[in-house]
């Protein structure tokens, strides 16, 4: 007997990290340096005692009943006056009955909404910003759909050009992924951008999938970035037509272990999610719940972040823009470097041998298209680790770049 397996999972690519080990494979930093790794964006800064305290303090009542998909009334408020509160929505703006839905974090939510909500039989294509986060591309080719690469590169002024795509794709495409703000460009998607978007949107009928998991680490207190509902908003689109903001807690409150985040959007395209979810049965647990509560109505702590994040910028840009001049992000904690003589997979590997700090070479989160790989001579930094030790980090890039130009 054969078996057959989804045809999608011999299409999954390798994911970047796994490329970088095999990359890294042998290489050995001088003996005595202590090694870096500025890969991966897992945030380091410590997680808010409260956080904890109310996971601990509501686990034992809550581990013996099921949780609802649709999560407690409670959440959904509190994630309701969050978002009108930090997107400015009119009052009533947002219904936490039929237009907010808990998730466990963006990664799972992002990832099960094309299997739930586009028909691949009737539009297979799923268009994604080039580079992009790689469950995006799983996400498309799970559900039976062909991701369709966006290249957001310097040509296109780091935003998706969603012009270069013609009719005849966009009558094709089911859903559109974009992620605001970018991953790895820290840009953020502008009103003008938007409101093109909803001209094709309502010529072609595809559905909005806004990633904003990196909305609150941004550099500018006094202006925070635009979300999709916000957008909706000022074109005058109340009820989010065809549109679904994705968010997390992880990045914002220094919790990517508590796996807690929603959706929010569009009535209709989250009764359909909810009904999807209920049989995939992803619930969030209801300590996770009541804790997840806690940290969208706090904001003091996500200030802090913001600081420490920004201090970290600072130091990069005093370290590093005389000897590789980078567009400054606007928010989210990546530098998005382009490399001196243009080959990403050496300098990475280079890097690594030379001073133990290890960098994502950009191609390991683009694919090449037909007018070029946007990844490519560029690599990610996550500057998420400690402040000190960021510091050294970019000392010791700084250092390797000087001596090798």
């Amino acid at each position: 007997m054969s078996h057959h397996s989804h045809p999608g999972l011999a299409r999954l690519q390798p994911y970047p990290f796994q490329r970088l080990r095999a990359l890294l494979e042998g290489v050995e930093p001088p003996a005595g340096v202590t090694p870096v790794p500025l890969s991966i964006g897992e945030p380091k800064h410590p997680a808010p005692d409260f956080i904890a305290e109310t996971l601990r303090q509501a686990i034992d009542s809550s581990i013996g009943r099921y949780p609802a998909t649709l999560g407690s009334a409670s959440l959904r408020e509190g994630i309701a006056e969050w978002l009108t509160r930090r997107f400015n929505l009119p009052s009533g703006g947002m219904d936490p009955t039929t237009q907010v839905l808990p998730a466990a974090g963006t990664r799972e939510a992002l990832f099960a909404v094309t299997q739930a909500l586009i028909d691949p039989a009737q539009r297979p294509g799923v268009i994604m910003p080039n580079p992009f986060y790689q469950i995006y591309e799983g996400a498309a080719l799970l559900a039976g759909a062909e991701p369709i690469y966006l290249n957001t590169d310097h040509a296109s002024d780091e935003l998706p050009d969603i012009d270069r795509i013609d009719a005849a794709t966009w009558r094709r495409c089911g859903l559109i992924y974009l992620c605001s703000p970018g991953n790895p460009s820290g840009r953020v998607l502008p009103q003008s951008f938007w409101a093109r978007l909803f001209e094709l949107q309502d010529t072609h009928g595809f559905l909005i999938a806004a990633d904003e998991c990196y909305s609150e680490l941004y550099r500018d207190e006094a202006a925070p970035p635009l979300g999709l509902l916000a957008a909706c908003q000022a074109a005058g689109r109340p009820d989010y037509s065809g549109c679904l903001v994705f968010h997390s807690l992880s990045k914002r409150s220094n919790v990517p272990g508590l796996r807690s985040g929603f959706i929010a959007g569009d009535a209709q395209l989250i009764r359909d999610f909810t009904a999807y979810r209920t049989y995939q049965g992803c619930a969030l647990p209801l300590h996770t719940q009541q804790a997840s509560l806690m940290a969208w109505q706090d904001e003091a702590h996500v200030r802090d972040n913001r600081a420490a994040y920004r201090a970290k910028f600072e130091i990069a840009s005093r370290l590093l823009q005389d000897v590789v001049p980078y567009r400054e992000p606007e928010a989210g904690f990546y530098l998005w470097l382009p490399v001196p003589r243009g080959n990403d997979e050496a300098f990475a590997r280079d890097l690594y041998a030379a001073t133990g700090v290890t960098v994502l070479p950009g191609r390991y989160l683009s694919r090449p298209t037909a007018a070029g790989d946007p990844g490519a001579g560029r690599v990610r930094l996550a500057l998420v680790a400690e402040t000190g030790i960021c510091e050294d980090a970019l000392g010791r890039i700084r250092q390797f770049i000087e001596q090798t130009d």
